[in-house]
């Protein structure tokens, strides 16, 4: 971990103003993660933008919200394996003629398609977890970056994961992806680390999602917790309560 290394404040949890007023956008927001983080940041007061490629999963995750009795979302259709720059170009140009500004941002979308050899990894995998990992989260944050520095107070919270493991032999494209993601958040760091906008990774413990039923396939993910409480800390990150935190890895596997 080349990252410094913060902690989540003892017993912090999220209130109902956290993120009073502010516009969150949540990349991957039908998956395990990106919901949690969609329905904990709108509990926090935020209005959140919800990208994804599956329409439909959107759809459902903001109905499940609204019956929920949270604050409405937005839903912004994007698939960042094939978006193009202009793609992230209209979405920033949206939420600056919709909302007129934007506060923060979760990348909490990610590709893994199973543990594999690379002397067996398809190609089409490795271009594709290169691509969705890395790739697409810098030209999303690259075309939001007007936008959130011009906030009082921003953020944007790349998530990481275990880097003891991911060193291993069989995580391929996934485990190269992540290393390089968390380099991207180191320099991301050094050129903003006196302005308003903050850069933050995000290393969960183990968690009740899809992506680690089919990394641990022997698991039973039952006894895993579900997101949320990763999801609180991502709320934290993307507060002003987190300054001391910035350019940090915020390192849930000890709390």
């Amino acid at each position: 971990m080349s990252l410094p290394v913060s902690r989540l404040p003892a017993d912090w949890m999220p209130a109902a103003d956290t993120l009073r007023d502010r516009v969150v956008l949540v990349t991957g927001a039908y998956g395990g993660l990106g919901a949690a983080v969609s329905r904990a940041a709108a509990r926090a007061g935020a209005t959140v933008v919800m990208t994804g490629k599956r329409k439909r999963q959107l759809e459902q995750l903001y109905d499940a919200m609204l019956a929920e009795g949270l604050s409405e979302p937005v839903i912004h259709p994007l698939d960042m394996e094939t978006a193009t720059p202009r793609d992230y170009e209209n979405l920033a140009e949206g939420l600056e003629r919709d909302f007129g500004r934007l506060d923060g941002i979760v990348h909490a979308a990610a590709s893994f398609a199973g543990l594999s050899p690379i002397a067996m990894h398809k190609p089409d995998d490795w271009l594709r977890a290169l691509h969705v990992n890395v790739s697409a989260p810098f030209a999303l944050t690259q075309a939001c970056m007007p936008l959130l520095n011009q906030a009082v107070d921003s953020a944007v919270v790349f998530v990481l994961d275990n880097p003891d493991l991911l060193a291993r032999a069989h995580w391929g494209a996934y485990g190269v992806s992540k290393a390089a993601l968390e380099r991207f958040v180191a320099i991301l760091h050094q050129e903003n680390d006196a302005g308003p906008l903050r850069v933050n990774a995000l290393l969960p413990a183990p968690m009740r999602t899809a992506l680690r039923r089919q990394a641990y396939f022997g698991e039973d993910i039952m006894q895993r917790p579900l997101p949320d409480a990763t999801a609180a800390a991502a709320v934290y990150l993307l507060s002003a309560q987190s300054a001391q935190a910035r350019g940090a890895v915020l390192d849930l596997r000890a709390n």
